[in-house]
């Protein structure tokens, strides 16, 4: 199927700008529209922002009113919105963003008509979990998924391989090791550590398939092994039904 429109919020993050690279380049995709707080690098006659001039509206609680309702059919919402608990100030802050922005605009999509979402979570969410980030990311998995929509795709990938803008040090060492691992085989690394850009082609892949009805509707989760043959694979692949 091509004509897609996609809708992304965290544009400008790590995985988030290699998803926008994949949607402008990806021939199905014909229209992408960006939240973002800032101007984006990224220039393309099919890339739009929301809001249209991001420097006059900075309150990004206004970001799911933005959303056209009815949103353009077909359409898909991808998510890799996210911030650390330094970059924030503190974990309300984190959870604001993290969880709060997150839902109201997976909501306002459902509401829109959407009806393929996905989402950029990490490998340890987890409800219950004791660790304020995992549990986040697991508690907004679960509110997605009660949304109902009929595509919902939730992607966990591990340990995210990739030159952050941001200086995260305890992962620095990690993550050139990752690298490292890479360069010698990408087998030392793809079950425990994934590439940013393969993990957005991922993002995007499912989502076309999805939208293209190769897939069944309901929760897809795509673990990391599974992140690593949808991101590798070439767009003119067809995917089987798994």
């Amino acid at each position: 199927m091509s004509n897609i429109n996609a809708f992304l919020a965290g544009s400008t993050g790590l995985v988030g700008g290699n998803i926008l690279n994949a949607l402008v380049h990806h021939p199905a995709f014909s229209q992408v529209s960006a939240f973002a707080r800032r101007r984006l690098r990224q220039e393309s006659p099919k890339l739009s922002t929301l809001p249209a001039d991001p420097a006059t509206v900075q309150d990004t609680a206004t970001w799911p009113t933005l959303l056209p309702s009815p949103a353009p059919q077909p359409s898909v919402f991808f998510s890799a919105l996210g911030t650390t608990r330094a970059q924030a100030g503190g974990v309300d802050k984190q959870r604001a963003i993290d969880y709060d922005l997150n839902l109201a605009l997976a909501k306002a999509a459902k509401d829109a008509g959407i009806t393929t979402y996905v989402l950029v979570s990490t490998a340890g969410a987890n409800p219950n979990g004791m660790g304020a980030y995992p549990k986040m990311k697991g508690e907004l998995e679960e509110a997605v998924k009660a949304l109902g929509f009929d595509h919902t795709v939730i992607l966990r990938p591990g340990l995210i391989v990739g030159n952050r803008e941001d200086s995260r040090p305890a992962e620095f060492a990690i993550r050139k090791v990752a690298g490292l691992a890479g360069c010698l085989s990408n087998s030392l690394k793809d079950f425990w550590a994934q590439d940013a850009e393969v993990i957005a082609r991922a993002a995007v892949h499912a989502g076309e398939l999805c939208v293209d009805g190769r897939r069944d509707k309901g929760v897809w989760v795509v673990a990391q092994s599974d992140i690593v043959r949808l991101g590798r694979t070439e767009w003119t692949v067809e995917e089987e039904q798994k």
